[in-house]
């Protein structure tokens, strides 16, 4: 629900605009002003889940998330949709900031963590897709409004059954990691770091604005870091970071989420202006890929991670989105979906499939009970960087390329299909650059190792030596 939240309103926001009379510049707010708080607070709610205790935070974050939906439905001007947007942002940030530090906390053994995380990230990455499909359906047939409702009922059974099937865990407690300093740093520097990548396709990366605010963004991270390496309890302890594993999948997954978004908004944009696709058709041609991911990441990847680690399997999953963006960026202006797109999909939702799962159990490998949900926030807050970045450059890239075509006489579907392909091979390359590094920093390692929690390692290196 959280997930699919943040691409729902994406096919909605015509009707939006019509309905409570947006402007054309402050239209991409009723999208930012959920990234901007989701990408900002995660770190911090995913610590807040090891000191409070993670289904306390959940829960929390689920009735700020479902009130904001119910206040989104509601809302009559753009003043109260994009506060209402930024209350969700923040409910969203809370609840899925600690959701897989859950998951490999309940499910300690190797072959069960792996399924449940291939559960978890098919959940993630379906939902942007399945958001698609459902705000076309819910917007033409009934109206935008219920993008948001249909979130009420949804919440509400949710936070029943958490109440009844999540046990009941205390934290580690407020005193051995209150960092008030640190997480006002950190908190501030990503909230406008995340602000000044949204604002770029406004203001350019350029501008004295861009620069201005991705400097202090900067200067405020360099502040939480070093304040990290003296603070008596670290909101973050660097000791996350000491793993190639651990650091290396964050930084993959960025520059791997990134590649993607040139797939997830503007391949929605090619069925749509070129191929003439309304909103509900625009789903359902992307639904072969969530399928995809579902078939890989429910079935074949945990059994994969098991036998070979997930390091053997995020190599092939890397190289076939890389391979699927590469394809879209062939596509022709007068192209057909049956033999230009859907060959590229497949391989996208096969690779993500493999992906995904694979780099979730590489980042969490080194997560203790005490700091998972420090480790879940952050390989959430990459997420959400990787995306905004992906979007902001991408999406300019290809706009910037398409005026300067029709400024030299292309016709508009020709100008539009050639950004759109530039900014495909953009992305492909980004993956390229995430299967490098996952080549040459990724230490070989078997899936038991890579998959058991710290304080599991050293009975098993004694009864090995006896």
């Amino acid at each position: 629900m959280v997930i699919l939240d943040g691409t729902i309103v994406n096919v909605a926001l015509p009707s939006i605009q019509r309905d409570l009379g947006f402007s054309s510049s402050d239209l991409a707010w009723v999208v930012n002003a959920y990234l901007v708080p989701f990408g900002g607070l995660l770190l911090l709610s995913g610590r807040l889940g090891d000191l409070v205790g993670r289904k306390r935070v959940f829960v929390a974050g689920l009735g700020v998330f479902t009130a904001a939906s119910l206040l989104c439905g509601l809302s009559q001007d753009p003043a109260m949709l994009l506060a209402s947007r930024f209350v969700q942002g923040i409910g969203g940030a809370v609840t899925s900031a600690v959701t897989l530090a859950m998951v490999v906390t309940l499910f300690p053994q190797p072959k069960e963590r792996a399924k449940a995380i291939g559960v978890y990230s098919f959940v993630q990455s379906a939902g942007g897709s399945m958001g698609l499909l459902a705000g076309g359906a819910l917007t033409q047939t009934i109206s935008w409004h219920w993008i948001f409702f249909v979130n009420i009922p949804i919440g509400i059974v949710t936070a029943l059954l958490a109440g009844r099937v999540l046990a009941r865990e205390h934290g580690v407690g407020l005193g051995k990691g209150t960092d008030v300093v640190g997480a006002l740093l950190v908190t501030s520097a990503l909230m406008l770091g995340v602000y000044t990548i949204v604002e770029t396709t406004n203001r350019g990366w350029t501008s004295a604005h861009t620069l201005g605010s991705g400097t202090a963004a900067l200067v405020l991270l360099l502040a939480f870091v070093a304040r990290q390496a003296k603070a008596p309890h670290p909101l973050l302890p660097l000791r996350v970071f000491r793993s190639r594993n651990v650091s290396g999948a964050m930084g993959i997954q960025a520059l791997m989420v990134a590649g993607m978004f040139s797939f997830q908004f503007l391949c929605v944009l090619y069925l749509q202006k070129v191929l003439g696709f309304d909103e509900i058709h625009t789903g359902l041609g992307i639904f072969p890929v969530p399928v995809a991911i579902g078939a890989l990441s429910l079935a074949l990847s945990p059994r994969l991670i098991a036998r070979f680690g997930p390091r053997a399997v995020l190599l092939p999953g890397l190289s076939l989105i890389a391979a699927g963006l590469a394809v879209l960026g062939r596509v022709p202006a007068d192209g057909s979906y049956a033999v230009d797109v859907l060959p590229a999909l497949l391989p996208l939702g096969i690779g993500f499939g493999l992906a995904m799962p694979s780099l979730a159990t590489l980042a969490m490998s080194a997560a203790t009970p005490q700091d998972s949900g420090t480790a879940s926030g952050m390989f959430n807050t990459m997420q959400q960087i990787g995306s905004a970045f992906g979007l902001a450059v991408l999406s300019t890239l290809a706009t910037s390329h398409t005026d300067a075509l029709l400024g030299d006489g292309a016709s508009t579907t020709s100008a539009l299909t050639s950004g759109y392909q530039l900014a495909f091979r953009i992305g492909s390359g980004l993956v390229v650059v995430a299967l490098l590094l996952a080549a040459t920093l990724l230490r070989r390692r078997s899936s038991s190792t890579a998959q058991r929690p710290a304080a599991e390692k050293k009975p098993v290196a004694e009864n090995a030596t006896r």
